[in-house]
């Protein structure tokens, strides 16, 4: 792990639009020999868009695989570039919403696009924050990853084993809460709410801690800036009439305008991920290993 953390930093180097291909390259690589993790992408683009034939879910999988690993190796730049660097390649729009973090509580509800680190860094040179972490089987990746997002402010992270009160604590001293809500963390604390029409266990805290804070939620979300020129990290206007008396309802709001972002940039999302692992009771696993078909030339449609 060492000599891999010392090959980034050597990577970091590298203009980015080098440094983004190479990424790529590793992703093609992932995506033919990872058979498991090809499993989930497609299963999971299987049942969020199935107006796709079988053929064009192949080809955004492996998009997918490609952007992906080119965020790891790009998390290189967010760790040891210069602030100058960071500012030149992160366009912020319309920019880090410091008023509202400094009028109260304020959640910045980051999707899992696989750019979420850059959402991160740009709050941070402008803002300290806390979030939930958790910590990494890897002793030396684990403080690489630690020291890699919060090398400008000071950054307060908790486990999830610890409960929202430290988050709510921290909010209340000042601190924005930057949460990633759209994993499947099991039925605890979670609602089946439809995403992409597909009953998902979705979390309820972003509505319960908005409820108890006041906070304010601007979801923000992070992609590539075509032609390897750097990321977008867009903030959304705050949420209007949020969380409001349903949590369920509230639920079913974040998931509808996580899949609006999704479709804008459906191979950054993070696909790999088992989004749909928990199901209602009675329901069997979508997971379950299947004869995957085999990859076709781009364009060629089966319609399936």
């Amino acid at each position: 792990m060492r000599l891999l953390v010392g090959l980034m930093w050597l990577l970091h180097w590298l203009p980015l639009p080098v440094l983004g291909r190479f990424g790529e390259a590793v992703g093609s690589l992932l995506f033919a020999t990872l058979k498991s993790r090809r499993h989930i992408a497609l299963t999971n683009l299987r049942l969020c868009m199935p107006e796709l034939g079988e053929a064009e879910r192949v080809v955004l999988a492996r998009r997918h695989f490609q952007a992906y690993s080119r965020s790891v190796w790009e998390r290189a730049i967010l760790w040891w570039a210069s602030p100058a660097r960071l500012r030149r390649l992160i366009q912020v729009e319309p920019g880090v919403p410091l008023a509202a973090i400094g009028a109260g509580p304020t959640i910045l509800l980051c999707p899992h696009f696989v750019c979420l680190d850059v959402a991160g860094v740009a709050v941070m040179l402008e803002s300290s924050l806390c979030s939930i972490y958790v910590r990494q089987k890897n002793s030396v990746f684990d403080e690489v990853l630690r020291r890699g997002r919060s090398r400008f402010r000071p950054v307060q992270l908790f486990s999830r084993k610890e409960g929202v009160k430290p988050i709510i604590r921290a909010m209340r001293d000042g601190l924005p809460y930057f949460m990633l809500p759209d994993m499947d963390f099991g039925d605890k604390d979670a609602q089946f709410v439809p995403f992409f029409g597909v009953p998902a266990a979705t979390l309820t805290a972003p509505g319960r801690i908005a409820a108890a804070t006041g906070a304010a939620v601007i979801p923000v979300v992070a992609t590539f800036l075509p032609g390897y020129k750097g990321w977008r990290v867009t903030f959304y206007p705050a949420w209007e009439d949020y969380p409001g008396p349903d949590l369920v309802a509230s639920a079913r709001r974040m998931n509808a305008f996580i899949e609006e972002r999704v479709r804008e940039a459906p191979a950054e999302y993070f696909w790999t991920h088992k989004r749909f692992k928990t199901r209602p009771p009675g329901e069997d696993s979508l997971y379950a290993p299947r004869e995957e078909a085999a990859p076709q030339p781009a364009g060629a449609n089966t319609g399936a």
